[in-house]
């Protein structure tokens, strides 16, 4: 069901609410948190079906802040959303003119679940200091996600550069099977030591950072990216060894080739993650996510690494290094 208040007040979408609730039961009590999306007019149906999918994992009330345009006389436009139309959750959404296109507390205060964790979401247009704006002052967790920024490697630096404890972003969340496949790797490879790393990624993922960058925060050893063709993703990541290299590549978009010496290649299953995927992952946690923030503030060591070795002074030593990390093996 779809509930539409045209020139509302959150004190008046709240009492429909309850009124709803005590009408027919059409709302479930059992929400665990509030997932306030902050995007633009027109750009919210994307991030409410992921969030009404997540949320069949994890019920919650979503509460949608649609910036409608600023230039705009000043109203709230608001819509209710339960039953079918809203997954296992209830959502709230808010469209803003004038003075209230810009998104504030004050908009959601009436609306959050009592003594229920927040999770603020910019699906578009990140902050650039997420922590730092209205509703990330009050959120647990915060999640941008800087693939869909205009320019992603600013997008990232904007998180390194302001990064607080809660912050995370959805470049990141991507990762998560690259990692888990390369741990297992290392697990089960002989002890000859990781000397270097080649991470060859799209030139447009920020993904492709923040997998270099966790890898050389967990390895201590060079790291040299690589950039492939734009929107396509992780290609892959070659672990150079004494004993033999091992790379773990994708050429498409769900299987994965391993390859390491004195084996034969091994195919695994490793599709590009869903936005649903993602976002319930991050629902599922609402502790600081230290290793995130870890790996972001050493983006700043990798790019100066990867900056030194694309200089022309840097002499033959440095080409050749660039050339053993490339080989085929």
């Amino acid at each position: 069901m779809i509930l539409d208040l045209p020139d509302t007040t959150t004190s008046k979408i709240s009492k429909r609410i309850m009124s709803l609730r005590e009408q027919g039961g059409v709302i479930a009590l059992g929400r665990v948190l509030t997932l306030v999306v902050v995007t633009k007019s027109g750009l919210e149906e994307e991030a409410i079906e992921a969030a009404n999918e997540a949320s069949r994992e994890h019920p919650c009330r979503i509460i949608v802040l649609a910036d409608a345009g600023a230039k705009a006389s000043t109203r709230l436009d608001a819509q209710i959303r339960v039953g079918g139309d809203a997954g296992a959750s209830e959502v709230i959404v808010l469209r803003g003119y004038g003075e209230l296109a810009e998104e504030s507390e004050s908009l959601v205060a009436a609306l959050l679940l009592p003594d229920a964790p927040i999770v603020a979401w910019w699906p578009h247009g990140a902050p650039k200091s997420a922590c730092d704006t209205s509703i990330g002052r009050i959120a647990h967790r915060r999640i941008t996600d800087s693939a869909n920024e205009e320019d992603p490697q600013r997008a990232l630096d904007n998180i390194r550069n302001t990064y607080k404890a809660g912050d995370t972003d959805l470049a990141w969340t991507r990762l998560t099977n690259w990692r888990i496949q390369l741990a297992a790797v290392l697990d089960h490879v002989d002890s000859s030591p990781v000397t270097a790393v080649a991470v060859e990624g799209a030139s447009d993922s920020p993904s492709t950072l923040l997998l270099a960058s966790w890898l050389k925060s967990s390895l201590n050893v060079p790291v040299t990216i690589v950039a492939g063709p734009a929107g396509t993703g992780i290609h892959s990541i070659r672990l150079c060894r004494d004993t033999g290299d091992v790379q773990l590549s994708r050429p498409g978009r769900s299987v994965a080739e391993l390859t390491q010496p004195g084996q034969l290649a091994q195919r695994i299953s490793l599709p590009r993650r869903s936005l649903r995927d993602c976002l319930a992952e991050e629902l599922r946690r609402l502790d600081a996510d230290e290793v995130f923030g870890e790996t972001v503030r050493n983006l700043a060591i990798l790019k100066n690494e990867n900056d030194n070795l694309a200089t022309a002074g840097i002499g033959n030593q440095g080409q050749r290094h660039r050339d053993a990390l490339l080989s085929v093996g």
